[in-house]
């Protein structure tokens, strides 16, 4: 009993305190209707596609969370130690508490709520940035192999005659991508080494050329090994692997030239697959494809290894 003769403890009120504090800075953090832009970017660079922003909140309502839990973890353990010292109580051993099952219930349950709100938000935005759009406006097939980058654009180009859709070059494409190519689309080709150079930055790697403003499909397939295609502003990164064809939409938001570069490591000179991205008016962007047509690299370079058995009864499955 306190000294007043009542069995409340003198330090109930501190911890009711302690716990309303604790749990309003939560809900300042996490009910506010902040935007992307309201916060620091937290080491992202600045986004140049309109579905990076979706990436980047992620980013910053993941390390909100983190930022909640851990507060609440210091808050607890200072507490403990201010609240609970030897000096205070002047009791050798406070009492020990045992099987108190709401706070086992309380430890168990939160964390699993703390998932399943990141699994909900993550698989949200996995479903929206893999869709795929009925008719993309352009269509670019990645090719990686050791050690650079070739880019077949799929695109109607005067010059270059041929068909995407039957091209032997191309054979490693499933039917589900080629009945999105334009009809008889010739093509356009560019490819790198690790010693090209971008004549305007300097910056090692083939470059890849987009329109700003328009949605753009990229088909990654690969010629030896498990490659991944990442253009660092975009966000968005996705494996390239043999056998197995992935692809992904952006829609360029920002005009300038940016890095990309492979992100799985890929063997010896694994560091020397870098490529840029170029992203221009789409007359400009049109007038490359002419100016490619021109250099005589029309129709499309072998994009890779084809679907694997497995991966071709997965996709008639789908299908």
């Amino acid at each position: 009993m306190s000294p007043n003769g009542s069995d409340r403890s003198p330090r109930r009120p501190m911890r009711r305190k302690l716990l309303q504090a604790l749990t309003a800075g939560l809900v300042l953090a996490t009910a506010t209707g902040c935007t992307y832009k309201d916060f620091p970017r937290l080491g992202m660079p600045t986004p140049t596609t309109e579905e990076a922003p979706r990436i980047l909140s992620l980013w910053q309502g993941s390390w909100a969370a983190a930022l909640a839990v851990g507060v609440l973890v210091w808050g607890l353990i200072l507490w403990s130690a201010m609240f609970h010292r030897r000096s205070r109580t002047k009791v050798e051993v406070p009492p020990q508490t045992r099987y108190n099952m709401p706070i086992e219930a309380l430890y168990t349950v939160v964390p699993l709520i703390i998932v399943s709100v990141l699994f909900y938000f993550t698989a949200r935005d996995e479903s929206k940035l893999l869709n795929l759009s009925d008719k993309p406006a352009h269509t670019v097939n990645v090719v990686g192999f050791q050690w650079s980058w070739g880019f077949n654009y799929v695109e109607n180009v005067d010059g270059s005659t041929g068909d995407a859709k039957t091209d032997e070059n191309l054979d490693a494409i499933p039917n589900k991508f080629k009945e999105d190519f334009p009809a008889n689309a010739g093509g356009v080709y560019d490819v790198g080494t690790p010693g090209t150079r971008n004549p305007q930055t300097n910056n090692p790697g083939p470059t890849l050329w987009l329109p700003k403003g328009e949605k753009v499909r990229f088909v990654l397939t690969s010629r030896d090994v498990i490659h991944s295609f990442w253009v660092v502003p975009f966000l968005m990164k996705m494996d390239v692997i043999p056998g197995h064809t992935n692809a992904f939409e952006v829609t360029p938001s920002k005009e300038g030239t940016f890095l990309g570069k492979c992100a799985e490591l890929c063997g010896v000179d694994h560091s020397r697959m870098l490529f840029n991205v170029k992203v221009v008016s789409p007359e400009r962007y049109r007038q490359h494809l002419q100016e490619l047509a021109e250099k005589g690299q029309t129709g499309y370079i072998p994009a890779g290894i084809e679907q694997t058995e497995h991966e071709k009864n997965r996709e008639t499955n789908i299908l």
